[in-house]
């Protein structure tokens, strides 16, 4: 098998949580007066953020990009492809920070996709720790991001209602 194949399982994984992201960002829209929702959504996206850099920093460090893809008989990703796509992700999520304050679009897309994934990761860790009977990559800073995608979650959440014909949201 080539190395490609090492990111199947967390692309299936992730890509399920991007189209729950998207349809909550299509779905659900923030009224122009939740000004003060949308600055504590942003504020929650950026401690989010914070930690998600420190989850996927000890990600790197002890080898998920190798582990996580072995379970299921795989080989690994390729160190470049983690690196390249982990960086990717927090700068859109950096992007989306002042975006949520100004009700962009695109910015809740990448908060909810962000609440999602670490929730994920707040409860998968731990059980990928359980499965393999030890410490599985990820699993100290899981419980941090795990909080701080409810709490992101709530945040989004918060700021949002579902569209309504007679709102007009932004």
């Amino acid at each position: 098998m080539d190395p490609v194949t090492g990111i199947l399982p967390s692309m299936i994984i992730l890509g399920v949580a991007a189209l729950v992201a998207l349809a909550l960002a299509f779905v659900r829209r923030s009224h122009p007066d939740n000004v003060r929702e949308r600055i504590d959504a942003s504020n929650a996206l950026a401690v989010a953020v914070a930690i998600q850099a420190a989850h996927f920093g000890e990600e790197l460090a002890t080898g998920f990009h190798v582990k996580f893809p072995a379970l299921f008989g795989l080989p690994p990703m390729s160190p470049t492809f983690f690196i390249i796509f982990n960086l990717t992700w927090i700068a859109i999520w950096v992007a989306a920070i002042p975006g949520l304050r100004l009700a962009q679009p695109a910015a809740y897309f990448a908060a909810w996709f962000l609440a999602i994934a670490g929730i994920i990761n707040g409860i998968g860790h731990p059980i990928l720790a359980i499965v393999t009977g030890g410490y599985f990559p990820g699993l100290v800073t899981s419980p941090f991001i795990g909080i701080a995608g409810v709490w992101l979650w709530r945040r989004m959440y918060a700021t949002t209602v579902a569209a309504k014909i007679g709102i007009e949201p932004t």
